[in-house]
């Protein structure tokens, strides 16, 4: 019985998982929100050491649209985060995940917009470096944009800004500790990828659903090949013998044994 054909964003999501659980970014832990979704993943966003932000476990979710890669996904902050770049909902604003039009009044070029060749692993290295580098010509919480500016511009003598991120990362501790995560606090420790822990064979079966119909196709290929070389292989040849007609296999000598 033929199967529904496996949409093509759901084999780049899920290839692009593998290879970010296989070769992590350095600070980022990636799973589904549920097994079966490959289009909700959940982020959990390790603190770079020596920003304001060290320490901190920040969580997030990406929803992916259906004709991913060619739509860019949305990347929304669970935790609440005071940044002149996220909207007040969690919502990041960064240029890299708007579409690709052309929008004169937005300031953005288009090659800063989203495109086919971005994936999930360019989306978390801006994402990290929105946090320590915020765009504070197009904010999206002006208040903290203000904020920032001020500390940046005074280096660091108006505490404002930096007294509320710190506040903000402490009481991330609590979350880490009922989700079991040790987070880093040292760049050795930052440096090093993390593997989320395969807690049963689901990922893979999803995997291999993925692909049931390719490789069904493939099978049922080879099994026609294989077929056809046996028909020819063991064709059978009438071979007339004193009137009497005596059938020989090729693949057989003449004692009536088969080949080892």
């Amino acid at each position: 019985m033929a199967h529904q054909a496996t949409p093509s964003s759901q084999k780049a999501l899920m290839m692009e998982l593998k290879s970010l659980q296989e070769q992590p970014v350095e600070g980022f832990r990636i799973t589904l929100v549920e097994e079966s979704d490959l289009y909700n993943w959940e982020v959990a966003i390790f603190g770079p050491p020596n920003t304001l932000y060290e320490g901190g476990y920040f969580k997030a979710h990406i929803k992916f649209p259906v004709d991913y890669p060619y739509s860019p996904p949305t990347f929304r902050f669970l935790t609440k985060m005071w940044h002149p770049n996220i909207y007040e909902n969690g919502d990041v604003c960064i240029s890299i995940l708007h579409p690709p039009v052309d929008d004169p009044q937005s300031g953005e070029l288009p090659s800063e917009r989203w495109n086919p060749t971005q994936n999930v692993r360019t989306i978390l290295l801006s994402v990290i470096s929105l946090l320590n580098e915020p765009n504070t010509f197009s904010p999206a919480n002006v208040d903290a944009s203000v904020m920032f500016r001020k500390w940046r511009d005074s280096k660091g003598k108006d505490k404002e800004y930096a007294e509320i991120i710190r506040k903000q990362v402490m009481s991330t501790a609590a979350e880490a500790e009922r989700d079991g995560v040790k987070v880093p606090t040292t760049l050795a420790e930052y440096c090093v990828q993390t593997r989320v822990p395969s807690q049963d064979s689901s990922s893979d079966l999803l995997y291999d659903d993925l692909y049931d119909d390719d490789m069904e196709e493939e099978d049922d290929e080879d099994d026609e090949s294989e077929m056809e070389s046996v028909g020819e292989a063991g064709a059978i040849s009438a071979v007339e013998d004193g009137g009497t007609s005596t059938r020989h296999y090729d693949n057989q000598d003449d004692s009536g044994n088969e080949d080892s």
